[in-house]
């Protein structure tokens, strides 16, 4: 008797890019889940997230379904068993604020001591006053907390050792500006909603995740993709999603400072990108690599603002769409690729144009539409009434 083909072996690397980038990633998972057949993003052999990519990845290695991730992130409704909401990334840094106010006045001493009688320049003294200042602007302890309690429900684990397929989820080590993979051994022991925390803390805006007596922040900060922490343990098809790339239109500067820092940092982390994508493609050759990113000239996905429920949605949806045309564009490549690790485009759904993501708004109940309609009536009645 044959021996059965094992099965392939494909994992999933998912970049960061906040916000925004989460809601592109959905939505482009979504399109994979549903127009490639034998293709189940919550049974791959690996899952690597960096910053915002992190979030999605912890949730799919947990089983949560893209569809569920849509529901819960961009339409804010409870069918994916929990809300997630943006602000949370708002809520000012209390304790970071006051835990360097406390300091403040020995340090105002010895800069005073130091310029009345130590012999150093005001300014110079001056600069002894920095470690008041606070590290990040905003508190993240909510996505901690939040996930926490999520991935503590039954079917779901917040442990990495008990997941079935592997978790990577890449920080900065702060001291050292060492990478580290939360979910390797010697690091599987941190809490997957921490591990997410510290991929996540942008520095400037979140302070430094502490975790075993160390300083972690965003591991975007050392590489964009960190996917060779799914090549190194062996996959014949890798599949990244990068959602940050340079903006390709006119006079970005007249937009001002927001505009020219963004478009240099999209700048410096797709350059670094492509050169880590060209890396990967020559020193692990029998593994297939697909990426799928934004157009440079689609600028709908640029001028959005994630906080809005309503432009959450839209974008989710454009990127949707956009990746189901990109699969109908490439379907003739791309189609020996997926045989070869049992997938194949479920043509019937991939070539439907009456496809949605986020089906459009709707009265909740029937009755508040035949109110609103009666109400509307009635004006008009009385209106026409005198005539």
């Amino acid at each position: 008797m044959s021996k059965a083909a094992p099965s392939p072996r494909i994992a999933l690397a998912l970049a960061g890019g906040g916000p925004l980038g989460a809601i592109y990633e959905i939505g482009v998972l979504c399109a994979l889940e549903e127009s490639l057949e034998g293709l189940d993003l919550t049974r791959l052999r690996h899952y690597v997230g960096v910053s915002a990519g992190g979030f999605i990845a912890a949730g799919l290695a947990n089983g949560v379904r893209p569809r569920e991730m849509c529901a819960a992130f961009i339409e804010n409704s409870s069918r994916g068993g929990e809300v997630f909401d943006p602000a949370w990334l708002t809520v000012p840094a209390y304790g970071e604020f006051l835990g360097r106010a406390a300091r403040l006045p020995g340090l105002a001493a010895a800069a005073g001591w130091q310029a009345s009688w130590g012999g150093k320049p005001l300014l110079q003294a001056l600069e002894g006053l920095a470690p008041a200042l606070p590290t990040g602007l905003f508190s993240n302890d909510e996505v901690h907390r939040r996930l926490q309690s999520f991935f503590s429900r039954p079917g779901r684990s917040n442990d990495f050792r008990s997941l079935g397929g592997r978790l990577s989820l890449v920080a900065t080590e702060l001291d050292t500006a060492q990478p580290v993979v939360f979910g390797a051994p010697g690091w599987d022991h941190v809490p997957i909603s921490r591990a997410v925390q510290a991929t996540c803390a942008l520095p400037g805006l979140f302070p430094p995740v502490e975790i075993d007596g160390r300083s972690f922040v965003d591991g975007a900060l050392t590489k964009t993709m960190h996917a060779s922490a799914a090549l190194r343990q062996g996959v014949d098809l890798l599949v990244c999603v990068n959602p940050l790339v340079p903006f390709a239109r006119p006079r970005i500067a007249a937009d001002g400072l927001a505009a020219v820092l963004s478009q240099s940092l999209r700048a410096m982390i797709h350059s670094r990108m492509a050169l880590g994508m060209k890396q990967y493609a020559t020193a692990y050759p029998a593994t297939d690599i697909l990426l799928l990113e934004p157009d440079a000239a689609d600028g709908e996905l640029f001028e959005a603002n994630t906080f809005s429920y309503g432009q959450r949605r839209r974008m989710a949806e454009h990127a949707y769409q956009r990746a189901r045309a990109w699969l109908r564009t490439h379907e003739a490549r791309l189609a020996p690729l997926f045989a070869a690790h049992g997938i194949r485009p479920r043509a019937e759904r991939l070539h439907d144009d009456t496809r949605v993501l986020v089906p459009a708004r709707r009265p909740r109940r029937l009755g508040e539409a035949v109110r609103r309609l009666q109400s509307v009536l009635d004006d008009l009645d009385a209106t026409l009434q005198p005539a």
